[in-house]
């Protein structure tokens, strides 16, 4: 029945598109995708990286997600933690997924985020 996911979005606040963009594009290296005209309207921003897709979407009330996070898949896991850190994210390491090595980080708007890699 579900074949994969299609996409994860994250909330934001009002007018934080241009943090998003130099955060998910400039720091991360995503791809903005176009959003539809009448979807633009509502603002926010989308990006793409491959088969991973995150669509920001503006929240009046926005509170950032503490607990709930996409879990990101990277090829070099100690260079993403580098330009994590040389651009001001937090990194916080987490040993305790077997078979794995991550560390958690937050966007500019304090989303909580998960970048793994396998550790075989």
């Amino acid at each position: 029945m579900l074949a994969a996911i299609d996409h994860v979005q994250l909330a934001a606040p009002p007018g934080s598109e241009p943090v998003l963009r130099a955060y998910y594009a400039g720091v991360l290296g995503m791809t903005e995708t176009p959003k539809p005209p009448v979807l633009a309207a509502r603002g926010g921003c989308w990006f793409r990286a491959g088969a991973v897709r995150l669509h920001l979407g503006v929240e009046a009330d926005f509170r950032p997600a503490r607990k709930a996070h996409p879990g990101l898949r990277v090829m070099d896991l100690d260079a993403c933690a580098a330009r994590l850190t040389a651009h001001g994210a937090p990194v916080t390491w987490d040993d305790t997924l077997p078979g794995h090595r991550r560390f958690y980080s937050e966007d500019p708007v304090g989303n909580r985020l998960e970048f793994l890699e396998s550790a075989g």
